[in-house]
């Protein structure tokens, strides 16, 4: 099991985490990690797109004018789709965008992407992520600290939702705040932000993520 350094917001370091093995042995194919991220972009669209065919559209219910002998085109109606304000030939509608990957495969991407970066020595691990106030500022101080502001995409996990560290780090570019699923202990709510995916880390150069945080994905997904 790899021993890993915990560090304070001064950048300090102030413990040793043990890593799962599970975590830092994690291994997936290429095939089932992007499987697992189209499934994942898939369910996050809405799916309520929708437009008009000509039948929908109102009015246009007789002949504009007769059919022949005016010079014009044969028309037979004005709500057809080369008209202004006609309805659309083959219309988008609602529909499931929804994609299942099974929870064993998902679990595999997301764990060997976090392995990944644990690997490659981008992830630091904090005590905790606290602020009196919603401050810019004072999350940017906590960034340099550690080595990490300017970072091209930086993601933070968190164990659970925190609205004054969301309010603080919101601002700042190319960061983004997750939260660790929850505990698999009776009666824990669902976080409010959302729980950080297979995508997430895939497009983060940098982790920071809280010893709670890290020991909650442990307990759920590495047990």
């Amino acid at each position: 099991m790899a021993q890993l350094d915990i560090k304070g917001k001064d950048g300090k370091t102030v413990g040793q985490h043990t890593l799962s093995d599970k975590i830092a042995n994690a291994s997936v194919s290429m095939v089932t990690a992007h499987r697992t991220v189209v499934a994942e972009e898939a369910n996050a669209r809405q799916g309520t797109q929708k437009a008009k065919t000509r039948s929908e559209v109102r009015g246009g219910g007789r002949k504009p004018y007769k059919q022949k002998k005016t010079g014009n085109a044969r028309q037979g109606s004005i709500r057809a789709p080369h008209y202004a304000h006609g309805g659309m030939a083959l219309a988008v509608a609602p529909r499931d965008y929804d994609k299942k990957v099974n929870k064993k495969e998902r679990r595999a991407a997301i764990l060997a992407a976090l392995g990944a970066h644990f690997e490659a020595g981008n992830v630091s691990i904090v005590d905790s992520i606290t602020f009196a106030a919603p401050k810019t500022k004072d999350a940017t101080a906590m960034l340099e600290a550690l080595g990490l502001n300017g970072q091209r995409r930086l993601l933070i996990v968190l164990p659970e939702y925190d609205e004054v560290v969301l309010k603080s780090f919101r601002n700042l570019p190319n960061v983004t705040v997750r939260t660790a699923p929850a505990s698999t202990a009776g009666g824990a709510e669902a976080p409010k932000t959302a729980v950080f995916s297979t995508r997430d880390l895939l497009l983060a150069h940098k982790l920071i993520v809280v010893q709670e945080a890290l020991s909650r994905i442990e307990e759920v997904w590495a047990k």
